[in-house]
C-alpha cells in the first residue's frame, strides 16, 4: 500500500528513502516461534516462479512427497537475498527471477509524518492546532457540525475524519461506534520502544524474537536501529520487561524507553453518520506483521472510493465498513495463527496461546492447508499465499499431502524444475547489491542536492 499511496502524492522513492532515513524490508524473520532454537523467514513477494495450473507450492509437495528434502525457503528469492544482506528491486518481466521479488519499508515513522505534514501544507491544506474542547452536533441527524479548540476556533464541516488516536473523541465517544475487543485471542497489552546505535550493516528485513511475555522487533534504519518489546501485562510487569529489551539490543540506548498501551480490537463501524475513523482510532493490531500504516492507508484509499457528498449516504458507510471489517478480520487470523502455532514453550502466555481457541475461519484455514496444502484465501486479504505459507509451514503448520491436482505432475520434470529454480536463484543472490550499497545509489542524488 505504501508504494501505491507515495505515487498518489507524488513522492518519489528517491526522495521518500532520503527523507526518512529508510531502509528496504523483503521480509520479516521470526527467531524462537515454531519452537526455542529455530527461525524462519516470511518473504515479501512469491516462491518459485509460475510453472502453470498447478500452483507452485503443490509442486513443492508433491516433490516432497516423492523425497524431495528441500526448505520451501530455498525457493525465495526474497529469502535467500536477505539471509545474503542483500536486495534488488522487481522487474516487470516474468521470464527473471527478479519478477518473484516484493518489498516494503522500514522508515522513521516521526520522519515521514513531518514530510508529509510539509507536502500537505505546501499544497494549501490548513493545519489548526489544539486540544478538542466542544463537539456540536445536528439535532436530527446526530451528524457532527463544529468542533471548538481551547484556543476558541471553531471549525465546521460536513465530513470529519477522526484521528485522535485511542481515545476516538468522535467516532467513540461523541458517535458511539462499539469497541470489539480481541485481546482473548491476542493478549499483548503493552509496548515499550526504544531506538540504539547502529552497529553493523543494515539488514534488508525486520526481526522478531520470541520473548516469554511476547516477542521483540527489530528495525533497521540508515541512522539507527529501532526496538521493542510487545508484552501481555498480566504476564510480566512493565519494569521486568524494559529491563528484558535494555538487556538485548544490539547497541547503545540512544532515548529513554517509551511505553505504550493498548487493546486489540477495532470499530465494525469506523464510519457512522458523517464521521469517518482512520487509523487508532478505527482499531489497533500489534506490528507483529507491521500492518498499522497499511490499514490508515488502505483506509484513506477506500474513503477516496467512496468519498461522499454532504448528505453521507448510509449504503456508502456500510460499504467502507464491510471492506474495513475484511480487513481486519484477515489480519487478526494471520496474527492469531503467530501465537497458537507454537510449541515448546513453557511461559504462561505461550501456554495460553497455544491452548486457546481459535476463531473458526482460521481453524477452517489451518485444516485446509494440513489436509491437502490449500490456501483458501479470499481476493481482497491482504496476506497472501507466499505469506501464508511463510507462516504455517514456518510455524509447524505442514501440509500431510498434496491436492488432487499436483497428481498430475510427472514426477521427475517436477524435480527438475525445482533443481533449476534452485540453481537460478542460488546463482542469482550474490550478484545482486548489497543492501547498503543499494540505499546509497538510491539516495547519492539527494545527497548531492543538499
Amino acid at each position: 500500500t505504501i508504494h501505491w499511496f507515495n505515487q498518489l502524492i507524488g513522492l518519489d522513492e528517491e526522495a521518500f528513502v532520503a527523507a526518512t532515513k529508510a531502509s528496504f524490508k523483503l521480509g520479516i524473520e521470526f527467531v524462537d516461534w515454531a519452537r526455542p532454537g529455530t527461525r524462519y523467514f516470511h518473504p515479501f513477494g512469491r516462491y518459485g516462479v509460475d510453472l502453470g495450473p498447478v500452483p507452485f507450492h503443490q509442486h513443492w509437495l508433491r516433490a516432497k512427497g516423492d523425497g524431495l528434502d528441500r526448505p520451501l525457503s530455498t525457493y525465495s528469492l526474497a529469502a535467500q537475498l536477505a539471509a545474503a544482506g542483500r536486495f534488488a528491486k522487481p522487474v516487470d518481466d516474468p521470464r527473471s527471477i527478479l519478477s518473484t521479488l516484493g518489498y516494503a519499508y522500514h522508515f522513521d515513522a516521526g520522519l515521514y509524518a513531518r514530510h508529509l505534514r510539509q507536502l500537505a501544507e505546501k499544497r494549501g491544506v490548513v493545519r489548526h492546532e489544539g486540544m478538542l474542547r466542544d463537539i456540536e452536533r445536528d439535532p436530527e441527524t446526530g451528524f457532527v457540525t463544529a468542533l471548538t479548540s481551547d484556543r476558541g476556533e471553531r471549525l465546521e464541516g460536513d465530513l470529519f475524519i477522526d484521528c485522535s488516536g485511542f481515545r476516538a473523541l468522535l467516532i467513540g465517544e461523541t458517535m458511539g461506534a462499539q469497541f470489539e475487543d480481541w485481546s482473548h485471542w491476542l493478549p499483548c497489552d503493552r509496548a515499550v520502544a526504544v531506538p540504539c546505535a547502529r552497529i553493523a550493516a543494515t539488514t534488508p528485513f525486520t526481526r522478531s524474537t520470541l520473548r516469554p511475555a511476547g516477542w521483540q522487533w527489530r528495525i533497521p534504519l540508515q541512522h539507527r536501529t529501532g526496538n521493542g518489546y510487545v508484552y501481555a501485562s498480566s504476564f510480566v510487569s512493565d519494569d521486568e520487561a524494559v529491563a528484558t529489551l535494555l538487556s538485548n539490543l544490539d547497541g547503545e540506548a540512544l532515548a529513554d524507553p517509551r511505553m505504550l498501551r493498548f487493546t486489540a480490537g477495532f470499530r465494525r463501524e469506523a464510519w457512522r453518520g458523517n464521521v469517518v475513523a482512520i487509523g487508532l482510532s478505527s482499531g489497533f493490531l500489534e506490528p507483529l506483521e507491521s500492518t498499522s500504516i497499511h490499514l490508515i492507508q488502505s483506509g484513506i484509499a477506500k474513503l477516496i472510493t467512496l468519498f461522499p457528498d454532504a448528505d453521507c449516504d448510509p449504503a456508502l458507510a456500510r460499504q467502507f465498513n464491510t471492506l474495513f471489517a475484511r480487513d481486519m478480520d484477515g489480519i487478526r487470523d494471520f496474527l492469531i495463527l503467530h501465537y497458537h502455532a507454537t510449541q515448546g514453550h513453557d511461559a504462561p502466555l505461550w501456554q495460553h496461546t497455544r491452548h486457546m481457541t481459535p476463531p473458526p475461519t482460521l481453524v477452517d484455514k489451518m485444516a485446509q492447508y494440513t489436509r491437502a496444502g490449500r490456501l483458501m484465501l479470499s481476493a481482497d486479504e491482504l496476506f497472501r499465499e507466499a505469506s501464508w505459507l511463510a507462516v504455517l509451514e514456518g510455524q509447524g503448520v505442514g501440509a500431510l499431502g498434496h491436492a488432487p491436482l499436483a497428481d498430475t505432475l510427472d514426477a521427475a520434470t517436477n524435480r527438475r524444475q525445482l533443481n533449476q529454480i534452485e540453481t537460478v536463484i542460488a546463482r542469482a543472490t550474490p550478484t545482486l547489491p548489497l543492501h547498503d550499497a543499494a540505499i546509497a545509489a538510491l539516495v547519492a542524488p539527494q545527497v548531492a542536492a543538499r
